[in-house]
C-alpha cells in the first residue's frame, strides 16, 4: 500500500516537474527575476546621501572662513558651490540646483577671534524632509569637526560639556545596499513562492487539466504535495541563487549560519506557496491570480515589512497591520542572520511566527481544497 502511495506521489511530481521544464515562465519567475530585481535595487536605489549640492556664501574671504569652506570640500557627502552673495544662492536653492545653504557673514572670523559666538547661518530646502534631515545632520558634523580641528591648531581645548564617542555596529560603513540586498531577498522568495503556485494552478484551471487530475486515483494530500514539492525546491534554487549574488555580487557578509538560513527559508517558502495555492483555489483564472498575488504578498512585503521603511515610524494601526505580513517576519531573520548574526531571541521569535503561519495558511488551503469541480 505505502509503495503504491509512493509511486502515485512521485508521478505527480514527475508531471509537475517536467511542466516546468515545458514551461519557460517558472524559470524566469525562479531565476531571471531575482537578477533583475537585486541589480535594480542593488544598484539603483540607495538610501545613501552623498555629494549633496551646496551653496558656499563666504561675504568676508579670510583663513579661517577658507578653512571652514574646505572642510566642507573635503567632504564625500558634499559637494560645494561658492556664492559672492546670499540673493544668488537663495536663487540657486530655488531652482533646486542646491540643497541647502552655509552662510558666513563678514563678522564671522572676527567674532570667533574674539571669542564671541559666531553664528553660521544655514538654510535647507526642505521640500525633502528626509533628505533635509539628512543634509542637517551632515552640515552640524562637519562643522563640529572643523571646530575640534580649528582649537587644536590654536593649541585650545574646545569646550563642550559632552564628548561623544560613537561607534556603529552591524553595518560600520553605513551602507544602505548592505541594509538593502538582504531585505530583497525576503521580498524575491515572496514573489517566487506566490506567483509560482499561483499563476501556474490557476493556469491548469484554465486548461482544463485539473480536471484530469481530480478524476486520478490521487489523494488530496498527494495532490498537494504532489503540485507543491516542485516548486518548493524551484523556489529554493531562487533562494540559493539570490544569496550567493548577495555574498559574491553586492558584497554583503553572511555573519550567521547558512543552515539557520536555509531552515528559515525553506520555512518562509513554505508560506508564500501556501498563500499562492490558496489564491490559485480562490480564483482558478491567471489574470486574477497574478493580481491577487501582487495585492495580497508583494505590495505588503515590499511597504509594510521593514524592507525599506522603518515599521517603528509608522503610525499604530499600520504597526498591527504588519504582524499579519510573513515577509516582515523574514526581513527580521536575513538581515540579522547577514549583518548581525547568529541572535537567537530574534531568529526563534520570528521562525516560530512563520510557523503558526504556515499551519493557519496550510489548514486554509485542506479546507478549501476540493477533489470535485463544483
Amino acid at each position: 500500500m505505502s509503495s503504491l502511495i509512493t509511486m502515485r506521489l512521485w508521478g505527480m511530481m514527475r508531471k509537475e516537474s517536467l511542466q516546468i521544464l515545458r514551461d519557460p515562465s517558472s524559470i524566469a519567475i525562479a531565476f531571471v527575476m531575482p537578477v533583475v530585481l537585486l541589480f535594480l535595487f542593488g544598484y539603483g536605489v540607495s538610501l545613501d546621501a552623498k555629494h549633496i549640492p551646496i551653496g558656499i556664501v563666504i561675504e568676508q574671504p579670510d583663513t579661517a572662513t577658507q578653512s571652514l569652506a574646505g572642510a566642507f570640500e573635503r567632504s564625500e557627502f558634499f559637494r560645494p558651490l561658492h556664492f559672492d552673495a546670499i540673493q544668488s544662492a537663495q536663487q540657486a536653492l530655488d531652482e533646486r540646483k542646491i540643497e541647502g545653504i552655509v552662510w558666513l557673514r563678514n563678522n564671522f572670523s572676527a567674532s570667533l577671534l574674539a571669542g564671541h559666538e559666531a553664528p553660521i547661518g544655514v538654510i535647507i530646502n526642505g521640500v525633502d524632509s528626509n533628505q533635509a534631515n539628512i543634509t542637517q545632520g551632515y552640515i552640524q558634523g562637519t562643522w563640529l569637526a572643523w571646530l575640534e580641528h580649528y582649537a587644536a591648531s590654536r593649541g585650545q581645548p574646545l569646550a563642550m560639556p559632552v564628548n561623544l564617542q560613537q561607534r556603529v555596529w552591524f553595518n560600520a560603513a553605513l551602507s544602505s545596499q548592505l541594509f538593502l540586498v538582504p531585505g530583497l531577498i525576503a521580498i524575491i522568495m515572496t514573489l517566487i513562492g506566490s506567483l509560482l503556485t499561483a499563476m501556474v494552478v490557476a493556469r491548469e484551471w484554465e486548461r482544463g487539466t485539473m480536471e484530469a487530475l481530480m478524476v486520478t486515483p490521487l489523494r488530496k494530500s498527494e495532490l498537494l504535495v504532489g503540485k507543491l514539492a516542485p516548486y518548493f525546491v524551484l523556489g529554493m534554487g531562487g533562494m540559493l541563487f539570490s544569496v550567493a549574488l548577495a555574498v559574491w555580487q553586492f558584497g554583503v557578509p553572511l555573519r550567521g549560519s547558512f543552515w539557520l538560513l536555509l531552515v528559515s527559508s525553506a520555512l518562509f517558502m513554505l508560506v508564500a506557496l501556501a498563500i499562492g495555492l490558496l489564491i490559485s483555489i480562490v480564483s482558478k483564472n491567471q489574470f486574477m491570480a497574478g493580481q491577487l498575488a501582487i495585492i495580497v504578498t508583494f505590495l505588503p512585503a515590499f511597504i509594510l515589512s521593514g524592507f525599506l521603511f522603518d515599521i517603528n515610524s509608522m503610525p499604530g494601526w499600520t504597526q498591527v497591520i504588519t504582524y499579519l505580513v510573513p515577509a516582515r517576519y523574514f526581513v527580521a531573520i536575513v538581515q540579522t542572520l547577514f549583518l548581525a548574526g547568529d541572535v537567537w531571541p530574534v531568529l526563534l521569535t520570528n521562525m516560530a511566527a512563520l510557523f503558526i503561519m504556515l499551519l493557519f495558511f496550510f489548514s486554509l488551503v485542506w479546507r478549501k481544497f476540493r477533489k470535485r469541480l463544483d
